[in-house]
Formats: structure tokens, sequence, C-alpha cells
């Protein structure tokens, strides 16, 4: 009997990485595209059917959709900077518009049964949390609106070929194969970057911004079900509980004392970002048997750990194309 391929966009990453070992160890075929710009091969499972390739190349995203014919598609490559966007507006619309039509594309041209789409909660803005699937989007920053754009290109897609399509908005997702060498996003791995150089954790404006941390273990049944429900559907998916940046700092210097390291913290300026900022998961709940049960002591000494095991790796910074308004911790030297 024919297995189910799936396709994963961004396989390197948190979410490809985890999701592609669970759907192996499901019996799916799996095949992987990235282009190594923010994950890391070793990330990628024994098993997986591997191209390195960035989606800008429509030539060679077309071939690979051609020669793999792929059942679904999890589209999950994109670069996470909220708050850097806009100050990389033309390469954070390049990488996740047009690498994203160039996908849209190839689903269309090669029958591809279905497109799971990961959004963002950014694409909320600065709305009364807890955001629901209701609210009508209002991004503020360039990411927020390339990942709406995305989304309504999907219903496009869906309206003029007939493309099955669902969209998932996570936020705020942390666990194994994170990248801790990014120099602006990821925060756990960002303190775990610091903590380990000797350097005090660093946290923008004065703590008291408010984030729903959750473990990406929890959502691959979710995941998975979308496969073959719920077309035309928006589900955001993540923990319903909520802490500030300070309170996640506490129980992130609890678990690297426990590891023999510890650690202060530096208050560095703060930036232009939604100050509350959860979601609403009820739906997910009802209709994807979603449950997150994250620990965020468990996940963050998991993660501690692992790291511990990783060779170290270089952090560089990105090309600014605008530097007018830049934070004072991003300024090259």
């Amino acid at each position: 009997m024919k297995k189910t391929k799936v396709l994963i966009t961004g396989v390197a990453g948190l979410l490809g990485a985890n999701f592609s070992r669970y759907l192996l160890s499901k019996g799916y075929e799996v095949v992987g595209i990235d282009n190594l710009s923010g994950g890391y091969e070793s990330n990628i499972p024994e098993g997986c059917i591997f191209y390195k390739v960035d989606l800008l190349d429509t030539h060679s995203v077309q071939t690979i959709f051609k020669n793999e014919k792929p059942d679904f598609v999890y589209h999950f490559a994109a670069y996470a900077a909220v708050c850097l966007s806009p100050f990389i507006r033309n390469f954070n619309y390049q990488n996740n518009i047009v690498s994203s039509a160039n996908v849209v594309n190839a689903c269309v041209n090669n029958d591809v049964k279905k497109i799971i789409f990961s959004s963002s909660m950014d694409v909320y803005g600065e709305q009364m949390p807890p955001f629901n699937e209701g609210m009508v989007p209002s991004p503020l920053d360039p990411y927020g609106i390339a990942k709406y754009a995305v989304e309504l290109d999907l219903k496009s897609a869906c309206y003029q070929f007939g493309l099955r399509y669902a969209i998932i908005r996570p936020h705020n997702v942390i666990g194994l194969y994170q990248n801790i060498w990014d120099k602006y996003r990821n925060v756990i791995g960002i303190w775990i970057r610091e903590t380990l150089a000797s350097r005090p954790i660093t946290i923008y404006g004065d703590g008291t911004q408010s984030r729903a941390f959750s473990d990406v273990e929890f959502y691959m049944d979710s995941f998975e079900i979308l496969m073959d429900h719920h077309d035309g559907e928006i589900f955001n998916i993540g923990a319903d509980h909520f802490c500030t940046i300070n309170e996640l700092a506490d129980t992130f210097e609890n678990v690297a004392c426990g590891l023999g390291f510890p650690t202060t913290r530096v208050y560095l300026e703060g930036r232009k970002e939604v100050y509350q900022a959860y979601c609403d998961h009820t739906k997910a709940k009802l209709l994807l048997n979603f449950s997150d049960k994250t620990n965020l002591e468990e996940v963050i000494l998991k993660m501690f750990k692992w790291a511990l095991e990783q060779p170290r790796k270089c952090v560089e910074y990105m090309d600014y194309e605008v530097e007018k308004g830049m934070y004072s911790f991003w300024m090259k030297n």
C-alpha cells in the first residue's frame, strides 16, 4: 500500500524538525525543503528526503513538487523576526510572501490534496487579548502583514483553483531544535546562549509585557488532523497560561541555576511591539483535540540540556535595509 507523502517546508526549523519526526513515526513518507538559513541540517531526522533549496528558486520548487508528487504540504518556512521586520522589509516580503506564492503555485500545478499553512498570532496586532479567530486581523509590522497576505492568497487559490487549505496561528512556540543562535528571535534560545557565554540575559523594556509560551510537542496530533479535516478553517495553537517576560525570566534563572549556570539580567530599551499578546484556543480544543500541557520549567530544562550537547555556531547580524530608528542593541559595531 502506497504511503501518504507529506512535504514540509522549513523542515530544519522548530516546527518542521518536530513534525517530520512525528510523521515518520506514524509511517508517513516525508520530504523536506529548507535553505538552512534559520535551521540546521542536523535537525532533520533520518528517513526524511531532504532538499537544500531556497523557496525563492521557482524552478527548483516546481521540480521538487513534480518529481516527489506530495499528497499534502505543511508550509512552515518563514523568517519570523517580528520586531526586526520593519528594518528588513524587502527581505521579509521576499521570504514570507514571494516564497509562499511559489509554494502555492507548486501545489496548484501538481494537484496537492491540501496545504496547511503556519501563520502567526502577529496578524491580530494590538487588539484586546485573548485573541480569537473571529477577530479581523490588523497587523502592525511587516511580518504580520506578510503572514496575513499569505492567508488571503490561500483563500484566493481555493476560490480560483479549488486548492484545499487550513491555517494555523501558532505563537511563542519553544522546544527542541529551536535555533538558539539567532540574534533577533527566540527569547529562550537567546537567554540560553547568553547564559552559556557568561553574560546577563537581556530583557527589552521593563519586562511586564505578556506572552504565552508552549512546548511544540503538544502540537503534533492537531497538525495531523488538519490533513483530512477543517478545510478553510483558521486555528490558534498555543498555551492558555500567559506570563510576563519577568516571570519567564524567573523560571529560566531557576533552571539555569539548577544546572550550575547562575545568571543575572539586564534591561535594555523597549521595542515597538504589542504589549499584551496571547490567544484563545477554544476552537482548536473542540475541533482538533488540542491540549496544551506545557510545563515551562521542564521544557526550558530540556532545551538547555540539548543546547549543551550542540556544537557552537556563529551568531550573525542581518543586512539591514533601514537603520533609522534601529535599537541600540542591534546596532553593528
